[in-house]
């Protein structure tokens, strides 16, 4: 093979990387997807957990709304307080307080308040256990197994499994929600912070039923409702429930239950 050859397939080489790169640069701005600058910007401020505490899938989504405007710069549970003021003066907006959310544990029957109706000894989560006979070795097949699938799925090392049932450390909860759609049972919802009082039950069963398989359960009796003048508490299928817009703090409710599980 001569120079000339050689010369001939170099230049056809190079003027079809030339033409591929010029195709390439014409298709690369046709079909750019524009880029919202403050979405980047907002995206860059929040912790990147991506748990879907916000409602969003991820963290890109709610950057995306809240830049548009959709979405408060304080929506980001995790974030807390220090994240949404760097949001809101990045974007030069007026940062509105939001109510902080904590997880709670609807559950008081630790290993000395209720009763097992037998010996457990199959895998140890909260999952797998609901598959057994009675949902589980403990009586009350609504209260917590104390098998730990809510602290295996906390990021924020949050929940600990103490004396068999599920409590939550409230300083370093930060409302992702992950606990919440792990447990089986759905006995863990998010309350607000500053909320002193919380009914720490979850059974529907009547008083009788309850008092058989756990000293700490909600009995229906009403006496909570009775003695609130607020209107901001019910009892809806034997159990007492909490409006925590009306409720006033004053702890009249706290004080009548005759179990304590108002707390």
């Amino acid at each position: 093979m001569d120079i000339t050859t050689i010369l001939i397939a170099v230049a056809v080489v190079a003027g079809v990387g030339v033409i591929i790169g010029v195709l390439l640069g014409v298709a690369g701005e046709k079909f750019k997807v524009p880029v919202d600058e403050k979405a980047v910007m907002v995206r860059e401020l929040l912790p990147g957990n991506n748990c879907g505490g916000c409602g969003y899938p991820g963290c890109d989504g709610l950057a995306a709304a809240i830049a548009k405007g959709e979405m408060p710069p304080s929506a980001c549970p995790v974030g807390g307080a220090a994240v949404a003021e760097a949001i809101s003066a990045a974007l030069g907006v007026e940062n509105t307080a939001s109510t902080k959310y904590v997880a709670f544990v609807k559950c008081a029957g630790d290993c000395e308040k209720a009763k097992d109706v037998y010996d457990y000894v199959g895998p140890k989560t909260c999952v797998l256990a609901q598959n057994s006979p009675n949902n589980g070795p403990k009586g009350c097949t609504y209260g917590c197994t104390g098998y730990g699938s809510c602290k295996a799925v906390c990021e924020f090392g949050a929940i600990d499994i103490i004396d068999g049932i599920a409590v939550v450390n409230e300083e370093k909860c930060k409302a992702c929600g992950k606990c919440v759609d792990v447990c089986p049972r759905h006995l863990i919802e998010l309350v607000p912070y500053d909320a002193p009082h919380r009914v720490r039950c979850n059974s529907k069963e009547k008083g009788k039923e309850v008092k058989a398989v756990c000293s700490a359960g909600c009995i229906g009796c009403s006496l909570c409702v009775r003695s609130c003048e607020f209107d901001a508490v019910s009892v809806e299928q034997n159990l007492a429930h909490i409006d925590y817009d009306k409720c006033t703090h004053c702890g009249a409710c706290a004080r009548k239950c005759p179990v304590k599980i108002i707390s």
